[in-house]
């Protein structure tokens, strides 16, 4: 039989090394594209905007570790980057180098990643976006993720192999809700991502766990009597391919602003039936907010962007 078999291994190689090229196009194709919105995006900020100068920065900057602000006004010090590889979490769209975080997150995520094969047997996490190196206004996407306190994991398992990285740039995340947006999408839903939102969401550094509002109705179903953990859990929209942790600011760190606790309950009622209301879906527009300036940010955070 094994003679048999060797013709068809030939052919599975030849596709594989066939279709690399092409996987390899298209993630560089992503970069691309991911350079664009951002040339795009300092063309037409203002000169004073927060953004261009968090946003070009590479590298952290070299200063004790401290989140400085809230989480969407604020920047980082002494940033520490998540590992692109991990035995149990991969970094995903590493070209975005969004990999970096207060160095309390980045241990949590670590040691979380370590228990997910245990907590609903996945492999690991594929993590999205962290921060940037020195935290701030991001270029695009995110008003949040500016402490290093953020970060993004998708609702995709990792898979048992090493993801090369142009698959890390072209690979879809899976978007678990339906199409009608009133619930998620029972083909792609299962028990495991109930089973790692309640896993993160008890971590006592936890302070909010962010998730699209069908996730959260599925979560308030599926939660059973132990429900304390749901406080935490809060609808936003948004979030149908990845749930976003943010951890509370570390103690001692007297520059970090902390979050308003979450209200008591478990978030499963009239709270949580408004986000499928028409006023939520179809809010009044209103006019953008201008950016944030460095004025707008704290006075540390002029020390962070010019330290070498």
């Amino acid at each position: 039989m094994r003679p048999a078999r060797l013709p068809l291994l030939l052919l599975l190689s030849a596709l594989a090394l066939a279709a690399a090229p092409l996987a390899s196009a298209r993630a560089q194709e992503n970069a691309r594209e991911e350079a664009a919105r951002r040339a795009a995006a300092l063309k037409s900020l203002p000169q004073n905007a927060a953004k261009r100068f968090f946003g070009t920065q590479t590298t952290p900057a070299p200063l004790p570790a401290r989140a400085i602000g809230f989480y969407s006004r604020g920047c980082l010090a002494g940033a520490r980057a998540l590992p692109i590889d991990g035995e149990t979490w991969q970094v995903m769209r590493t070209s975005r180098n969004r990999n970096w975080g207060h160095p309390a997150l980045i241990a949590f995520l670590e040691h979380f990643a370590s228990r997910v094969p245990q907590i609903n047997g996945w492999p690991g996490l594929l993590v999205g976006d962290i921060s940037q190196p020195r935290g701030g206004p991001m270029l695009t996407g995110h008003a949040s993720h500016q402490i290093g306190l953020d970060a993004d994991v998708w609702l995709t398992p990792m898979p048992s192999r090493r993801l090369s990285l142009a698959e890390r740039e072209e690979i879809p995340a899976t978007n678990v809700v339906a199409r009608d947006w009133n619930d998620i999408d029972p083909a792609v839903w299962t028990k495991a991502h109930t089973a790692l939102i309640r896993a993160v969401a008890k971590e006592p550094a936890v302070e909010r766990v962010f998730v699209n509002p069908a996730i959260k109705k599925a979560l308030c179903r599926e939660a059973g009597q132990d429900r304390a953990w749901l406080s935490r859990v809060r609808p936003t929209y948004g979030h149908n391919y990845h749930f976003h942790i943010r951890l509370a600011c570390p103690r001692g760190e007297k520059d970090c602003r902390p979050q308003t606790p979450p209200p008591k309950g478990d978030g499963c009622g009239k709270e949580l039936d408004w986000w499928f209301s028409d006023e939520a879906r179809n809010p009044k527009p209103t006019p953008p907010a201008p950016p944030l300036t460095l004025d707008d940010l704290p006075a540390a955070c002029r020390t962070v962007l010019v330290a070498r």
